[in-house]
């Protein structure tokens, strides 16, 4: 009986106690992989409504307070944009930009004057103009870009991001500020439970916002996201 604890149970129990350690010791880098996976296709959900947040309260002079708003201000609006013509460091482009006004000074040529000499073929020219064009066609160009998702929290279903903006005064002044959050519980929802609440209990512990927040509605921070 020794021998055969020896040879055949011990081996076992050795093996089993190594699985479990290895296991116990894998089982939080697991966790920490798959959360900087997920972390990072939120994160650029985060940026890509603070992208269209600036934009908005660059024409609006405040902040969308839903998703949806953004999400129509994308498909169906105008943002106007400053259209630099030529280079202002060609030297031979701006002599000649030059002698087209000298040569009309009693008409005093605008820069919507020379866009329109432009469009007529004369591409040595050098200016400015603001031109109105849609949100879509400057803003989230990249591939893969889906303004449908803007709200979904991604790798769960039925998850959406939480957005607030409100118009605070700050030393007197009024400031428009918003946040979103994507909260831990939300993002990493179907991974080890017990992990999860030690993180939170973590940024709980140092104050911080249990999850992933661009922007704040308490201070302002120049819309910076806790990841930053």
């Amino acid at each position: 009986m020794k021998k055969l604890f020896t040879i055949v149970i011990l081996p076992i129990i050795i093996i089993l106690l190594g699985y479990l350690i290895v296991k116990g010791v894998m089982k939080p880098i697991k966790f920490n992989e798959e959360k900087a996976a997920r972390e990072a296709v939120a994160i650029q959900k985060l940026k890509d409504i603070r992208e269209l947040q600036v934009a908005y309260k660059n024409k609006y002079g405040k902040f969308a307070t839903a998703i949806d708003s953004l999400a129509d201000f994308y498909k169906n609006d105008k943002m106007v944009i400053n259209m630099q013509i030529g280079s202002v460091n060609d030297s031979a482009m701006v002599a000649h930009t030059d002698a087209v006004r000298n040569a009309n000074k009693k008409n005093k040529l605008t820069d919507k004057d020379l866009y329109e000499l432009y469009k007529k073929g004369d591409h040595n020219l050098v200016f400015s103009i603001k031109s109105e064009i849609p949100v879509k066609d400057t803003l989230l160009k990249r591939e893969g870009f889906d303004i449908e998702k803007l709200a979904e929290i991604p790798f769960v279903e039925g998850k959406k991001i939480q957005m607030k903006s409100i118009v605070k005064q700050v030393s007197g002044v009024d400031v428009p500020l918003f946040e979103a959050t994507i909260p831990y519980n939300d993002l990493l929802e179907g991974m080890d439970h017990q992990l999860i609440v030690n993180l939170n209990s973590e940024r709980d512990k140092m104050n911080k916002f249990p999850g992933l927040k661009v922007g704040s509605i308490d201070n302002p921070n120049n819309n910076a996201g806790n990841w930053e």
